[in-house]
């Protein structure tokens, strides 16, 4: 009989805590042996970094790039510097640093932000990357432009959370026409197609992948529990890893983030729907918010 065994390993700073479980005779070497630290580090950014660039192989994101570039020129006046808050693996860094932008990433992820140094020399782009948490970032340099994409500002669930983030979106900024742009679930969208279990299976020549994703709402906090179950299963020795992870996702309306932008010295341009960059309407689930300071 197959034995399983678990450890909680952190894999990104949306789930910092994910349950990692193994079958099989045979563990990975970073579970048998944790005094070896640095070759264990070393297996769960290479494993991770296959996980998280084998599910959102299809994200396109050279054209959220062009997306973010024709925004930040549409409502924006001679942006050239920009922080990324939540800047995960920096694919888009990278993307609009091609463009001409000089680039700042920040995620509190050490192991994202190790992936995002990476891809970065991969492509010789000398992006700077830090570790820090969106809602306490402090800095001496202030930017042109505040940008937070792949729903980050979602993440933030409680009142407090999102006040503290655009709070340090403002301190990051210049003081006269400085843009804050980011993206999140959009409440209209999401009541009016709500979240339902979806499965995605890709595989390679070694592994089938499968990603079952379970939403539990709650109505009174406007947030999605979405249960990710991933199993990874090795075609040759049959051995199959699982990896569960909740991510608390919060959709938000215009009022309430008009409200707390104007809060934190901000002042509400304009949301679009995310696919169109048109108006956004009750097909549209996600939307960006574009704000300048004042």
């Amino acid at each position: 009989m197959q034995k399983r065994r678990c450890e909680r390993r952190q894999t990104s700073d949306k789930n910092p805590e994910a349950w990692v479980c193994f079958w099989g005779e045979e563990s990975p070497h970073w579970l048998k042996n944790r005094r070896k630290e640095d070759r264990a580090k070393m297996e769960v950014f290479n494993d991770y970094a296959y996980y998280y660039n084998a599910f959102y192989q299809d994200k396109d994101y050279s054209m959220e790039a062009v997306q973010v570039d024709t925004l930040l020129k549409r409502y924006g006046k001679d942006i050239s510097t920009i922080i990324n808050f939540g800047c995960g693996t920096g694919r888009h860094d990278i993307e609009l640093s091609e463009m001409g932008y000089q680039c700042t990433g920040i995620d509190q992820s050490s192991l994202m932000i190790d992936i995002a140094k990476a891809n970065a020399r991969q492509a010789d782009k000398g992006i700077s990357f830090l570790e820090a948490d969106i809602r306490d970032f402090k800095t001496q340099a202030q930017y042109d432009a505040v940008i937070s994409l792949f729903h980050v500002m979602s993440y933030q669930t409680k009142n407090e959370d999102i006040r503290k983030a655009f709070r340090a979106a403002r301190e990051a900024l210049r003081e006269k026409d400085g843009l804050f742009l980011f993206d999140v679930w959009y409440g209209p969208g999401v009541l009016s197609d709500k979240p339902c279990v979806r499965v995605k299976e890709i595989e390679d020549d070694k592994n089938k992948l499968v990603r079952i994703a379970r939403p539990v709402m709650h109505d009174k906090e406007n947030v999605v529990d979405v249960c990710y179950e991933v199993l990874v299963i090795d075609k040759e020795s049959g051995q199959t890893k699982m990896i569960n992870e909740v991510h608390n996702m919060r959709y938000f309306f215009r009022p309430e983030l008009e409200f707390l932008l104007e809060e934190a010295g901000f002042e509400l341009i304009d949301n679009l729907d995310c696919r169109t960059l048109r108006e956004t309407d009750f097909d549209s689930w996600t939307s960006y918010f574009v704000a300048k300071t004042v």
